[in-house]
């Protein structure tokens, strides 16, 4: 008999569904996204309301078909996608890919038994206008993307740069941050301290120096300190004041998004991305012994603070058993709302108070425990008792000088017992109490602390001082703060050292040109603005189409007065020239084809300088060419000089060697390519003899290869990627083979073949199956030769940083688990 069908996004998700939802249901993951804009073009119609062409991922075409079969022994299908836009859109997607008549929409903020059922008893359609949302950010991210990446090749001379529509803004601050700390100039100054005592040295208590009658006092230098220390030494030290009040400080709410990533940062030295792969991990489901898999935090991209009353009510029980009555709050916490929060979830918070970390800790990874152990002690601190401190201070004349002491006492620990939050300098502030003091008593002083200052630039950013700046400006949103930080790491952009991010010269130089040509575009202001617009997208239903124009058209007239292309004519006929594309890319054309053929290349006009050509004096510009900057005379075809631009790396000249060209007997010189050094003919054009450098392997050896296509004997070459199998019978015979590494490791998807050692065409090391094509099993980590039990990929041993953990290869199944001997 058929059964209705959820499909969530992992396999994970559907072994912690299976839990609790028996053989009522079937149970089916997407594996992530199903459809995208296409991968090698532009895929967005700028003369058609940036109507998106999407195409099935090339990964997902097979599992696909396994859905269609699925859906179609349903009686129903219900999608169970994350709670967000992202998981809305991959809904729509599903709706369109599948070719499903009005599925049933269901979301749940955490996986539990009665979160899921009253999911299913209250099913709603896909919300288009969260679908609309998303599908604008996709939209302005690939024209960002597609349009500017060529300004920056073509600007800077390297191929390998991209831009991004929020990750430049984050490399804006980050590159503005480091030439606000360049530019710094400190200023010394002194501070002056006593240390002082009511009677003994065991009451001994420090107070700062704080004014001289009624003018705060400054110090600029030594002397200056000095004088003020020669005084106070001979002055009498009287109590004037002593003030005591009681203060409250109550507990941060429980995590959001940027608030986890923050503090897991500061506390545990997790990045933004680790931090939410681990709870991702604890969302979708930990495997508890005979409790199967269990759901252990509710979902993990929220903006809002609000909690669900009934586990406010579970917190409470937890508290009042565990600490006492005391330790509750008089009152009901209200949740306080983020400025610019959608508001759509829950705080991330346990899904079960009662499940302590130490009653989990045995089923979760060091890191897995660590983490749910900061989510759940920041929880149940945010629904206990305020602290309670009794503060102290002591206001001390000193002849003319007026000194300050402050102590605290701790009256009541409330939620301090659990959770104190930290802070982005790593010192939490405490102060020591102070002894009983009265109004008019003596003090001794013991001695005077003269100490030197000097006044400090701003910090560089941290992952969690970063992921703070952006939320306070808007940019980007819960979901987006891990990636946009990862991006700009791994472009090269920026380095992190010792925690702390810093531009490299790369990063300066992309920053620099995106907003020298385009201001707006990547203003941190005008970043916020869009995300508002996206945001009133998907509450509002705002037309996303009049969202995507009001970013792309300024930026489209920025583009053409950096690239040139605003009213330029044909240097031939004056007639008006146009962009056109052909498979190589963009080009102007003259608008008088085929009468006239003139065409010219698209990129930033040359930047003039003050060098003059020394062959035929006219002057000398910066233009770009594959090596990068050079400069260039503006006389050119007519004068062909040219020269490296100072300060720049270039092409070493050729070194003389005493080798001879055994083809023609021209001497040999040392060259450096793009593989390093080697040794080449200087009758270069008309004897292209190569060489390698003495003591150096030769780039073709014999192999006891047969060439499949003529027969011929293959030898080993090495290229730009690594060595790889050529037919001898080049150039008549031009076919390749790639070098295969044995593995000794078993192919578990087919039972078949073995994992064999390959390098892609861009000299990327993978492992795929000596089947292939009748298999395409394909890893980029070693294989285990071990089945998932999630969903039956290839496990692999995947090294990181944080240490060696054996997880699956397919792309949207979280298995993960530590390597056999490793302790938990």
């Amino acid at each position: 008999m058929p059964k209705p069908l959820i499909i969530v996004e992992s396999p994970a998700k559907t072994k912690t569904l299976k839990n609790f939802l028996g053989g009522q249901f079937e149970l089916a993951a997407s594996m992530g996204h199903v459809r995208d804009l296409p991968q090698k073009e532009f895929g967005v119609d700028l003369d058609n309301d940036f109507a998106p062409t999407y195409v099935p991922l090339p990964d997902r075409k097979e599992h696909l078909a396994r859905l269609q079969k699925a859906v179609k022994e349903a009686d129903r299908v219900y999608i169970a996608t994350d709670p967000d836009r992202e998981g809305e859109a991959i809904a729509w997607h599903l709706e369109q890919a599948l070719d499903l008549k009005d599925p049933l929409r269901i979301e749940f903020n955490e996986i539990t038994k009665t979160a899921v059922e009253n999911a299913l008893a209250h099913p709603r359609t896909i919300d288009m206008r969260r679908v609309n949302a998303q599908q604008a950010r996709r939209i302005l991210d690939r024209l960002v993307g597609y349009k500017l990446s060529p300004y920056l090749w073509q600007s800077i001379g390297n191929r390998n740069l991209s831009a991004g529509r929020v990750q430049s803004v984050a490399l804006r601050l980050i590159v503005e941050r480091e030439r606000e700390i360049r530019a710094f100039v400190p200023q010394e100054y002194w501070t002056v301290a006593a240390d002082l005592t009511p009677d003994t040295k065991k009451n001994e208590f420090r107070a700062e120096l704080r004014a001289k009658g009624d003018q705060k006092i400054e110090l600029a230098n030594e002397a200056d300190a000095t004088a003020v220390t020669n005084e106070l030494r001979e002055a009498t030290y009287l109590v004037y004041k002593v003030s005591k009040a009681q203060r409250k400080k109550s507990p941060a709410p429980p995590f959001i998004t940027s608030t986890l990533q923050q503090e897991a940062s500061r506390k545990l030295g997790f990045s933004a991305k680790q931090t939410m792969r681990i709870a991702q991990e604890l969302y979708e489901g930990i495997e508890l012994g005979a409790q199967g898999s269990t759901g252990l935090i509710t979902y993990m991209r929220t903006d809002s603070t609000r909690v669900a009353d009934e586990a406010k009510r579970a917190a409470a029980d937890l508290i009042r058993d565990r600490f006492g009555a005391d330790y509750l709050p008089s009152g009901v916490r209200a949740a306080k709302k983020v400025k610019g929060a959608q508001d759509a979830h829950e705080a991330i918070r346990p899904t079960d108070p009662h499940r302590t970390p130490d009653s989990v800790s045995a089923y979760l990874t060091p890191q897995q425990l660590k983490l749910y152990e900061l989510v759940w002690n920041r929880f149940i601190a945010s629904q206990m008792a305020d602290a309670r401190y009794e503060v102290t201070t002591v206001d001390i004349k000193a002849g003319e000088y007026w000194l300050r002491a402050t102590g605290s006492v701790m009256l009541f620990r409330g939620f301090t017992a659990v959770y104190s939050e930290g802070t982005d300098n790593g010192a939490e502030e405490q102060q020591a109490p102070l002894p009983e003091l009265k109004k008019d008593q003596i003090l001794t002083l013991l001695d005077l602390i003269p100490e030197q200052h000097f006044t400090q630039p701003p910090p560089r950013y941290s992952e969690a001082t970063l992921v703070k700046a952006l939320e306070q400006h808007g940019i980007g949103r819960p979901s987006t703060y891990a990636q946009i930080l990862s991006v700009i790491v791994e472009r090269k952009y920026v380095t992190v050292t010792k925690r702390v991010f810093a531009p490299t010269e790369l990063g300066e130089q992309v920053c620099d040109a995106l907003v020298k040509a385009f201001p707006s575009t990547f203003d941190v202001r005008f970043t916020a603005h869009m995300e508002e617009d996206l945001d009133k997208i998907a509450e509002n239903g705002a037309n996303w189409v009049e969202v995507v124009r009001e970013f792309y058209d300024p930026m489209k007239d920025q583009l053409e007065d950096a690239l040139g292309i605003k009213g330029r004519t044909c240097p031939a006929c004056g007639r008006p020239m146009v962009v056109k594309r052909n498979w190589r890319g963009e080009f102007l054309a003259c608008t008088g084809y085929p009468e006239c053929k003139q065409t010219a290349p698209i990129g930033p006009p040359p930047e003039e300088t003050d060098e003059v050509c020394e062959k035929c004096g006219k002057a000398m510009v910066i233009r770009v060419g594959r090596r990068g900057r050079f400069l260039a005379c503006t006389g050119y075809p007519e004068c062909t000089n040219s020269k490296p631009l100072p300060g720049e790396a270039q092409r070493p000249e050729p070194k003389p060697t005493d080798e001879v060209c055994p083809e023609c007997g021209k001497p040999m010189v040392i060259r450096t390519g793009r593989s390093g050094e080697f040794l080449a003919c200087t009758g270069y054009p008309k004897c292209k003899k190569t060489l390698p450098m003495p003591g150096e392997e030769p780039k073709v050896r014999e192999s006891d290869k047969i060439c499949p296509v003529c027969g011929e004997p293959m030898v080993i070459r090495k290229g730009r990627t690594g060595e790889f199998y050529a037919c001898s019978g080049y150039p008549k015979c031009k076919k390749t083979l790639p070098m295969e590494g044995e593995t000794g490791v078993p192919c578990v998807v087919c039972g078949q073949g073995q994992m064999l050692q390959r390098r892609s065409k861009r000299g990327r090391t993978f492992y795929g199956c000596s089947r292939y094509p009748e298999c395409d099993n394909t890893t980029w980590d070693p294989p285990t030769g071990e089945k998932c039990p999630v969903c039956g990929g290839s496990l692999v041993e995947k090294t990181l940083k944080s240490g060696t953990t054996i997880r699956c290869s397919r792309k949207g199944c979280s298995y993960v688990r530590e390597p056999a001997g490793v302790g938990i």
